[in-house]
This record gives structure tokens, C-alpha cells and sequence, in this order.
């Protein structure tokens, strides 16, 4: 049997604020309800508890014996639910859940979080790796970090930034191929993730003649760390964006050997619903990365080429 069915939650709010109040006219102002209504309520529980609850004297309300027997545990349930109620709710504006593109969570914010948590102690940070646009509607998030060609209607969304990238391989792949000189060289390699329309966009950057990538199939991966993974492993060549393989580079663990400036309309994007962009901690969590992101930037994008005849 439901809870709602065996006690009378309802009535036993008015109840609590009758007899606290010893009068129907102050608890139905507190309570914003009508006099009738809290009548009303008052004759259920009645009905359900077997007893006369309150003596209806002239100008007056007398709570019976069964009511002063019933006032202090019906006070103490509603206190302990209020309670509960306050302890969720500070658990839940005080927890982050942040959804990510993979990439993203996996070569950035769980490499960074750190720094957000020193700055903000208080903020308890849930991160998930998600490949779905969340639905705000639905999933738990507070924001998304999305990867694409926003903005996006009815939604709040800002601009991380749109990222360099480039082929970048392993030293001993290169080297199996005595080298990479040229970017058709790279064609002597496995590409990996070669559907992704990166590849042609920075063929045409170099000035070259769009290859035909339809022969590399073995590497078929969408998400950047599986191509970076692979990559490392030496499997092959991937296209990666530098803000989130800088170390491996300066490693030496990858290489990019045409290491120059190459982007596109598509970036990273910080997304929540219009309605929560005040919220504390998400507009610190907003702050914190806009500012972040932007200084690993200026540290790991490759520099500008010099000026024409500079």
C-alpha cells in the first residue's frame, strides 16, 4: 500500500498547523489556503483517526487530548522532513555533474579538474564522458561540454575555443618510412579515422590535391583519443588537435611533422539551459574553464608562420 494512502499527509500538515496555531483562520494564512479548505482537511483526519481532533468554541479552537497527544511526534515527522528536503538540496547545488565529449573529459578537464577544485573546495565535481548531446530535460547534467558547430538554440552556450590540429605519428612509424618529408608521405602510412572531413580540410590547407582515403578502413575510429591512442601505439597516422596531445609532443612520444596552424568552424562549447546561467556553481565552473582553457591555449597552439617575406 502507498504511504500517501495509509497516512494523510496533507491533512496532517493542516493538523500540525492548527494546533499549533489554536486557531483555523492563521493556520489557512500560513498555510495559504482557505478556511474552508483547511476545514476540510481537518474532517478527514478525523474520519481517519477515529477521534475529535479540536473543539469549536466561540472564538476559539481547543486542541482535544488526542490532539496534544498528537501535536509533538506530527511537529517532530514534519521537521525531520524538512530536513531531509534541505540536506538534498544542499547535496545537489554543492555537486557538479559536468556530461563531456570524450576527448575532451579524458585529455583535458580530468588532467585540469584539479585547479577547479582547489579554487572552488566546496563544489564536488561528477564528470561523465558522454558521445549524446544531453538533454537537460532528461539527464542529471547541471552543463555540457559539446564538440561542434555551435551556438545551439534555447540554450546558453559559450565558446570555449576552436582548436588547432594536425597529422601527428610516432617517431619509429616515421622512421619505418625513412621519414616524412612531404605530406604525400603520409599516405604510405595507415590513416587513422580517415572519414573524418579534418583530413581533407587540411590537405587543402597544404595546397595538396585531396587524397583518396577510401582504401583506409582499418582505423575507422570517431572519437579523438581512440585516433590519439592508436596513434601512439603506432598504428597508424592520426589528425589531433594539439591543446590535447602538447605533452606527448613535447615528449616526444608523437610527432606532427607539418606542425603549423590548421582549424576550422567546429570547437568546444560549454552548454547549459538559459535558466541555470546564475546559478553559483555553474557560472564558476564557466568562469574557471573559459580562463583556463584560453592559457593552455597560448602555451600549446603552434605559433603563426612568419609573414610573407618577413
Amino acid at each position: 500500500m502507498k504511504l500517501s494512502r495509509k497516512v494523510p499527509l496533507n491533512a496532517l500538515r493542516v493538523f500540525e498547523a492548527v494546533a499549533r496555531h489554536r486557531g483555523f483562520s492563521r493556520a489557512a494564512e500560513e498555510l495559504g489556503m482557505t478556511q474552508t479548505a483547511v476545514s476540510y482537511q481537518i474532517k478527514l483526519l478525523e474520519e481517519h483517526v477515529g477521534e475529535q481532533l479540536f473543539l469549536r468554541q466561540p472564538r476559539q479552537i481547543v486542541n482535544t487530548e488526542t490532539a496534544e497527544r498528537m501535536l509533538p511526534p506530527v511537529a517532530k515527522a514534519f521537521e525531520l522532513l524538512n530536513e531531509a528536503v534541505a540536506s538534498a538540496r544542499q547535496v545537489s547545488n554543492q555537486t557538479l555533474e559536468i556530461h563531456s565529449s570524450p576527448t575532451f573529459a579524458s585529455h583535458w578537464l580530468a588532467r585540469n579538474l584539479g585547479g577547479f577544485q582547489l579554487a572552488h573546495p566546496h563544489i564536488a565535481v561528477r564528470l561523465l564522458r558522454v558521445s549524446k548531446i544531453t538533454d537537460f530535460n532528461r539527464d542529471p547534467a547541471d552543463i555540457s561540454v559539446r564538440w561542434g558547430v555551435g551556438p545551439w538554440p534555447d540554450h546558453d552556450c559559450h565558446l570555449v575555443g576552436r582548436f588547432t590540429y594536425a597529422p601527428m605519428l610516432s617517431p619509429a612509424l616515421a622512421e619505418s618510412i625513412g621519414g616524412i618529408e612531404k605530406p604525400a608521405d603520409l599516405l604510405k602510412l595507415p590513416i587513422i579515422g580517415a572519414q573524418q572531413d579534418s583530413w581533407l580540410k587540411w590537405f587543402a590547407a597544404m595546397g595538396e590535391t585531396a587524397p583518396d582515403l577510401s582504401g583506409h578502413t582499418r582505423h575507422n575510429y570517431v572519437e579523438q583519443d581512440l585516433c590519439g591512442n592508436a596513434a601512439l601505439a603506432g598504428q597508424g597516422v592520426a589528425i589531433l588537435n594539439h591543446v590535447f596531445y602538447a605533452e606527448d609532443l613535447a615528449s616526444g612520444r608523437l610527432i606532427a611533422p607539418f606542425n603549423q596552424r590548421c582549424s576550422d568552424d567546429i570547437g568546444i562549447w560549454l552548454v547549459h539551459p538559459q535558466n541555470r546561467r546564475n546559478i553559483p556553481k555553474i557560472k564558476a565552473f564557466r568562469e574557471w574553464t573559459l580562463g583556463a582553457v584560453s592559457a593552455d591555449m597560448h602555451r600549446t597552439e603552434p605559433a603563426a608562420p612568419p609573414a610573407s617575406g618577413s
